[in-house]
């Protein structure tokens, strides 16, 4: 067989090698080139007994195959002595596999300290021995495989065999450690599990399945492991009778309790489902993996507390998922009928407005509208069963208490929009609790249209020990006598119309519902008294009554109202403070609700905000022009920042923070490659310092790759997940890692000064709010001097080559996977290389919906295809500029094969 699996000059043992498995396994390497050490004592399946009829037998078929052997009659617990033997007639070891075994099968309440003694002493101590021995020599010369046999008895346990399943599966956590500890020297342990017919299995199963289960059909698997070309390190496989299995840990999600929470016998028997289910698992495969829930929970800070109704741990904070909705006009009036527009006089103009469409004056959207879309979609994620992580209540406990609704900029009367919803803040009120839901709604371009704050009071949750919240007496309305008052009479059927807005709530319609909470008959829902309110509010401060001047709403519910009562809004001017009309607000009107025939406050504690002036839609932004051999553009005025200037920034920010050294006491060392790079982050000693190198010891080290390194200074990367991917090594004090949160607060632009400064321009501009890069200030005009003849682009010929390249390489699309958009500067020019969509494509040009931009000249861009240049150096010293995903800079290896 041409590609045969070869052992030629491999010297291999094989303990228990006389009968069964160890036979079949020292035959195949025999016959396949390898010297092999054929041990065995020679005694019974038990234990007892010793001859070397059974090893010599095997050395003679293997010398019949034309291969060397030589026989060892040791015992396991002498390691030492068969690892010498191979040392003796062979001169070195390669391959180690620990096959010896007996078995002392009883039950364990027959069991004697012999039988389990035995069993530990040839197993595990035996496997211990002969691998010790041999190790050294495996890792001086940097090569080495090692097998241990395990059982399924092990792994599942088997009655009657306590003892034997002990030992087994202690071999598995054996070979395992041996797997991380060799790895470095190009020693690999992996673990098997057979089923053969063999003397040892004869006792505990049927004739006729042992005949099937050939010790042949497991030979081939240790055979593999052994060879030089695998590369499996640390496996546990099971194999027997023609099937082949790897085996890996299963781990339930299970329940995770804040650190502080009280845990009990009760607490666990009820989050029992989700400590046992494994609908949700994951696999970890190192003890890294293994304690990332713990580590990740301790890191998260101690316990807010909970109870049967509210885990505030798992829901404050916790984002719903994003929800998609859309309305039209129809559903605009449908909702200014339902919260009483027109209801006093159909033919108002300022009123038909808010219903009719075609309104010569233009139709508005009543701004309350902008809560009906969002509680919509998140009514629609109730039905479904979809509630907020750690929230465990039903609509039967809560009552809907206050209100807060902003708008960003008038409401479209038609618009698609996309809901973001998270758990903002929960409050302990004693015997309730109250949940804060934000939610934010954005527009098709993505444009942040309304805010919406639900406060939810949740009947006896409370008492988890939590914060109360505010007593603010914001809001409340100054002792003298209202700038305006509006009274309007709710009709009869009202909450039956205002219910098509989307509250389906059969409290508002359902009289049996009804006095099954204990009112008379339906109640009107909060919500449509709360756009009677801001209708009112609106017609009597809005300038011309113009809906479109309001910003903000905030309410607090404080009485149910019933259809046919009359509401009462009393309404004051309030005091605008400097901040407010920084923002450009005009007005604050403070207002109550009540109800004219019971002299109930149904609404207090309000607000509506109302803009200085309409505000207009953002501009949308306008693609940049396409640079081109006409037009060149314009070189950057800034480098790209490196992880140096990040450390050099770091520096900065410690000189002017001299006490972070005192708070933090802490030497850390971060070790980049790809480019390779050390730094020493002295946060312990004097004021702090920053240095290159690794002077002195860490407390401390980080190990990661530069790019990561940048991703996770950036926030593309969460330093929890590359810990827990393996991009991110932390040794010593791994806990002092978290205390480098303090980088959160480093200012961008002390890294943008250094960058800059390291690029010969001086300091960097003030960053944009927006935390973009700032841009380049234009140049003051002035004459030109004469300059010399500007050097031919050689880009235009290299892309060219490129396109050719792409059409003759198919793969560079699978290899590279991103749309290049590349900046030639002196000369200027511009071209898109699409490597991501179909068989690939260059066009001349920009595309604004690249992966990367790379921003590079003429001359560079040549020395790329040459090999004289590498792109990560390019970058390190900020003459390659990467906006977008850094990774597919990684990637233009490829232009190498245009040189």
């Amino acid at each position: 067989m041409a590609n045969e699996l070869r052992f030629d000059g491999k010297v291999v043992i094989i303990t228990g090698a006389g009968n069964g498995l160890g036979r079949s396994h020292a035959l195949l390497f025999g016959s396949r080139g390898a010297k092999v050490v054929v041990n065995d004592l020679g005694g019974g399946h038990t234990g007892g007994g010793k001859s070397s009829a059974a090893a010599d037998k095997v050395v003679e078929e293997i010398k019949a195959l034309g291969g060397e052997a030589v026989a060892n009659y040791d015992s396991v617990e002498d390691g030492a002595k068969i690892v010498q033997s191979a040392l003796d007639h062979f001169k070195r070891v390669d391959v180690v596999i620990n096959n010896a075994g007996i078995l002392r099968d009883v039950s364990f309440a027959k069991m004697t300290e012999e039988d389990w003694d035995l069993i530990y002493r040839v197993h595990v101590l035996g496997a211990f021995r002969v691998t010790h021995a041999a190790w050294p020599h495996l890792r001086d010369q940097g090569y080495g495989r090692v097998i241990v046999t395990a059982s399924a008895a092990g792994i599942y346990g088997n009655f009657g065999q306590a003892n034997y399943s002990l030992a087994k599966l202690g071999l598995v956590g054996f070979a395992q450690t041996l797997a991380l500890e060799g790895a470095k020297k190009n020693v690999h342990v992996n673990a098997i599990a057979p089923i053969a017919g063999s003397r040892m299995t004869e006792t505990i199963l049927p004739k006729e399945l042992i005949d099937a289960l050939k010790p042949e059909y497991v030979t081939p698997l240790v055979a593999w492991l052994c060879h030089e070309d695998c590369s499996e390190n640390g496996g546990l496989y099971e194999v027997g009778g023609g099937f082949f299995g790897k085996l890996r840990w299963e781990r339930t999600k299970g329940k995770t309790f804040r650190v502080g929470r009280s845990i009990t016998p009760e607490t666990l028997k009820q989050s029992w489902d989700d400590v046992v289910s494994f609908e949700k698992a994951d696999h970890p495969a190192n003890v890294n993996e293994s304690m990332a829930p713990i580590l990740t929970n301790v890191q998260a800070g101690p316990s807010r507390g909970g109870n049967e109704f509210i885990d505030v741990d798992l829901a404050l904070g916790a984002e719903l998922p994003p929800v998609e909705s859309s309305y039209n006009e129809r559903d605009v009036a449908i909702y200014a009928l339902g919260v009483g527009a027109t209801g006093k006089d159909p033919l108002d103009s300022k009123e038909l407005q808010l219903v009719y469409e075609l309104h010569g004056d233009g139709f508005h959207a009543l701004p309350t509208f902008g809560v009906a879309p969002a509680l919509s979609a998140f009514l629609s994620l109730a039905k479904e069963g979809k509630q907020g992580p750690g929230l465990n209540y039903g609509f039967d406990r809560v009552l809907h208490s206050e209100q807060y609704t902003e708008i960003k900029r008038p409401l479209p009367t038609h618009a698609k929009l996309v809901h973001k919803g998270r758990i903002k803040d929960i409050f302990d009120k004693g015997k309730a609790a109250l949940v804060v839901t934000e939610i934010k709604s954005y527009d098709e371009n993505g444009e942040e249209l309304i805010v919406n704050e639900l406060t939810t009071f949740v009947r006896g949750a409370g008492g988890f020990g939590g914060p109360r919240g505010t007593s603010s007496e914001a809001n409340t309305p100054p002792e003298r006598a209202p700038d305006a008052v509006v009274t309007e009479k709710v009709p009869e059927n009202q909450a039956l119309l205002y219910r098509l807005s989307g509250d389906w709530n059969p409290l508002h319609a359902d009289p049996n519902f009804a006095k099954a909470f204990g009112f008379d008959r339906p109640i009107l829902h909060g919500l449509c008294t709360f756009g009677y309110v801001g209708r009112h509010v609106i017609r009597a401060f809005a300038p011309g009554g113009d809906p479109r001047y309001f910003r903000s709403i905030k309410v607090r519910f404080a009485e149910s109202v019933f259809p046919g009562e009359t509401l009462v809004t009393e309404m004051w001017k309030g005091e605008v403070s400097e901040a407010d009309r920084a923002k450009g607000i005009a007005q604050k009107i403070i207002f109550h609700c009540k109800v004219q025939e019971r002299d109930k406050v149904v609404i207090s504690r309000a607000a509506i905000e109302l803009f200085e002036q309409i505000p207009q839609p953002l501009p949308k932004a306008k693609p940049a022009p396409a640079a081109s051999a006409e037009a060149p553009a314009a070189a950057s005025s800034s480098a790209a920042p490196t992880s140096a200037d990040v450390f050099t920034g770091i520096s900065k920010h410690i000189e002017k923070n001299p006490e972070l050294a005192a708070k933090v006491k802490t030497v850390f060392r971060f070790v980049l490659t790809n480019p390779a790079s050390s730094w020493t982050l002295d946060l312990k000693n004097g004021a702090g310092a920053v240095a290159a190198g690794t002077e002195g010891n860490a407390d401390c080290t980080l190990e990661l790759a530069d790019l990561d390194f940048m991703d996770m200074c950036t926030g593309k990367a969460d330093p929890q997940k590359l810990y827990f991917g393996g991009k991110l090594k932390i040794s010593g004090n791994v806990m002092a890692s978290q205390k480098l949160e303090f980088l959160k607060k480093l200012d961008p632009n002390l890294v943008l000064d250094a960058a800059r400064a390291r690029a010969g321009g001086g300091s960097a501009p003030a960053q944009a709010s927006n935390g973009a890069a700032p841009a380049a200030a234009p140049a003051e005009a002035a004459p030109a001097a004469a300059a010399p003849p500007a050097k031919p682009s050689e880009a235009a010929g290299i892309f060219d080559k490129l396109n050719a390249l792409i059409a003759k390489n198919r793969s560079l699309v699978d290899e590279v996977g991103a749309v290049l958009q590349f900046q030639i500067q002196e000369p200027g020019g511009a071209w898109v290389v699409d490597l991501k969509n179909g068989a690939g494509a260059v066009k001349s040009g920009t595309d604004a919906s690249a992966t990367t931009t790379l921003t590079l000249t003429d001359a560079d861009l040549v020395a790329l295809v040459k090999g004289t240049e590498q792109a990560p150096s390019l970058f390190q010293r900020g003459r390659l500029r990467v906006d977008g995903d850094l990774r597919a800079a990684q990637k233009l290896g490829f232009l190498k094969q245009l040189g």
